[in-house]
């Protein structure tokens, strides 16, 4: 039984599809068929959202791990982060039964719904959201256990989170807020069957995913500056396969660097912004069924 459910938007401050889906339903309310659920809606991180930036001095989204919450860490995320696992979790021990959490991406995701766990409540999730929402990818990050992620969600019991591009910083696209929109109920609606024990949710059929893999970095000289950029071939084409032998980098030389793998692979995140301070260039992961 889902007694308590957080939705929250805001926790990278320039993603703003969740910000202002958040603050559309704290004004004028969720739809009315989700009444019977008890639905708390938060904006993360407010400072952040005010200078329309992704974070102030870290990033948000990764200070949940067990050690850093337990850390004396002075930057002002770490110390929300803090604030925030007291008023939702604490993680571990949590009074929060199921975590949504809004984001963005500059990469052509579209509407991405993020799972942590191979189970039987996100398994079902997953299906429901897919047969909803078919435009819809699902993105497994079952890579560590729930817990050990840094995700602000994992302060629930359970918890996912909403990924919708592409849609540069601090921008607000109707169409990608009208995508948020329609997975964020389509996920309440879940809710709302799962409380109900809607024997109609053991009969959803399997449905495509991607299990995430590692990050791909752009490549790099001898000084650490960039040699290539994103191949044109695999720009906002996130979740179609990267073949054996096919580009993937064109370096300022004009050479082509070649995906490698012994076997296809599905990048997302393709040339995400907020990765670029890292050097990473995209995400590879597998096609499964789920």
């Amino acid at each position: 039984m889902l007694n308590t459910i957080t939705l929250t938007g805001g926790t990278h401050g320039n993603e703003t599809s969740g910000i202002q889906l958040i603050r559309d339903w704290l004004k004028f309310g969720l739809p009315s068929r989700f009444s019977a659920l008890n639905v708390d809606c938060s904006l993360a991180n407010t400072a952040a959202i005010a200078a329309n930036v992704r974070f102030l001095d870290e990033d948000l989204n990764r200070q949940f791990t067990t050690e850093r919450l337990a850390g004396d860490n002075p930057a002002r995320e770490a110390v929300l982060a803090k604030e925030l696992n007291q008023k939702f979790g604490p993680k571990g021990n949590t009074r929060t039964d199921f975590f949504i959490d809004i984001h963005n991406t500059t990469s052509n995701m579209g509407a991405t719904l993020i799972v942590l766990e191979n189970d039987d409540f996100n398994v079902k999730l997953a299906r429901f959201v897919k047969q909803a929402m078919p435009e819809a990818n699902i993105l497994v990050e079952d890579e560590k256990a729930f817990a050990d992620h840094g995700y602000l969600c994992t302060v629930g019991k359970k918890g996912v989170m909403i990924e919708v591009g592409a849609q540069p910083q601090g921008v607000l696209r109707e169409d990608v807020y009208q995508l948020t929109l329609t997975m964020a109920e389509a996920i309440l609606d879940f809710c709302v069957a799962w409380n109900n024990q809607d024997a109609a949710l053991n009969e959803l059929p399997p449905c495509e995913a991607f299990r995430l893999g590692y990050e791909l970095k752009f490549p790099l000289d001898e000084d650490g500056m960039r040699k290539a950029m994103i191949h044109h071939s695999i720009q906002d084409q996130d979740f179609i396969p990267l073949l054996p032998g096919a580009p993937m980098f064109r370096g300022f030389d004009g050479s082509d660097y070649v995906w490698d793998g012994e076997k296809e692979t599905y990048p997302h995140f393709v040339n995400e912004a907020a990765y670029h301070k890292l050097d990473v260039a995209f995400s590879t992961s597998d096609r499964i069924e789920f």
